[in-house]
């Protein structure tokens, strides 16, 4: 089986005028994940708005992550959360773990994602922006995911930026294959842009999003 797709939110608020986009995109298939990014709120806000977008991913087989906030993933019915960085990862990880899904991103070198492995993270992300939205030069993160699919088990998730970079980073090793922001703010819509995602990984994908 090749590698899946695993969707970045953007930040939201109001989940609800997001719906019908997610929907759509969930819709596509072959994808394993979604991290949730939410925008700050009240816990009582921010476990609410999770629960309403696991009642969207869940059903359709897709797990739910949350950006950060590993204190809410019970309560939010998450089925785990995303870190970043190998402190955050270490902190949350205990509280996560066994019943939950700990990820690891932001690990800034190959001691860090080691370290991240060691400690027992569910997979580890090579790629991804940083919060200012910089990311490591392409060849880079290449070379760190042939790296990790030749040494470890841990699944890994290269991050695309483009469309472009999914071939890539299938090639180069990646269990999973991250789609950020740029899926929502593209003139195409979503679902046709993660189905093209999903053809560059050679998956078949929902009749009404292949035309």
């Amino acid at each position: 089986m090749g590698p899946r797709l695993y969707l970045f939110t953007p930040p939201l608020g109001d989940p609800t005028a997001f719906a019908d986009k997610l929907a759509a995109a969930l819709d596509v298939g072959n994808i394993a994940a979604l991290l949730l990014r939410l925008e700050d709120a009240d816990e009582r806000t921010l476990v609410n708005r999770a629960k309403t977008v696991a009642a969207m991913a869940q059903p359709r087989g897709v797990a739910l992550l949350l950006d950060g906030r590993p204190e809410l993933a019970a309560r939010a019915v998450a089925d785990g959360a995303h870190l970043d960085g190998i402190d955050a990862l270490t902190a949350a990880i205990g509280a996560l773990k066994p019943e939950r899904i700990a990820g690891g991103g932001g690990l800034k070198s190959r001691h860090d994602a080691m370290l991240a492995a060691e400690g027992g993270a569910d997979y580890v992300m090579f790629g991804e922006p940083d919060r200012h939205g910089r990311r490591p030069p392409f060849a880079a993160v290449i070379e760190r995911i042939n790296w990790w699919a030749e040494v470890f088990e841990v699944p890994c998730v290269g991050y695309a930026g483009d469309l472009g970079e999914v071939s890539a980073l299938a090639q180069a090793g990646s269990d999973f294959v991250a789609l950020g922001d740029w899926i929502w703010t593209k003139e195409d819509a979503p679902a046709a842009l993660v189905a093209a995602a999903a053809k560059c990984l050679g998956e078949p994908v929902s009749p009404a999003v292949s035309k």
